[in-house]
């Protein structure tokens, strides 16, 4: 079983940064896509940034989040900088290891292995 777990999470106030990680627990590789996804109460999960080959990133974040691998500790990092309030919720990473980003990376039913998510929370 392929587990996945999430760290760096926190409280921080506007423009500030933090870093988030992701582990997964099954060897990676750089085609390996993993994704992160935010998602406040009540509503939907929303897609944040995925990583393959390429990184890609929403429309939200762009220019403020950018991904990173490494692969020797089979973990990616989510560097967020310039946060705001709306950025706020629980952030969670997903999986499937041997598996690219070719296909539909922003819809969570790509992603088999889930961690249990880190909550990040910004505040004005």
């Amino acid at each position: 079983q392929v587990q996945v777990l999430e760290s760096g999470g926190g409280s921080i106030q506007a423009g500030g940064s933090l870093r988030l990680a992701c582990t997964v627990s099954s060897v990676t590789n750089s085609r390996n896509c993993v994704g992160w996804f935010r998602q406040v109460d009540g509503k939907e999960r929303e897609w944040v940034a995925s990583i393959g080959v390429i990184t890609y990133s929403a429309d939200s974040v762009k220019y403020r989040f950018t991904l990173s691998r490494d692969a020797a500790k089979n973990t990616v990092y989510l560097q967020m900088n310039s946060l705001k309030p709306e950025d706020s919720g629980v952030y969670s990473c997903a999986t499937d290891p041997g598996r690219s980003c070719l296909g539909d990376y922003r819809n969570p039913f790509f992603y088999p292995f889930w961690g249990q998510g880190t909550q990040v929370t910004v505040s004005s």
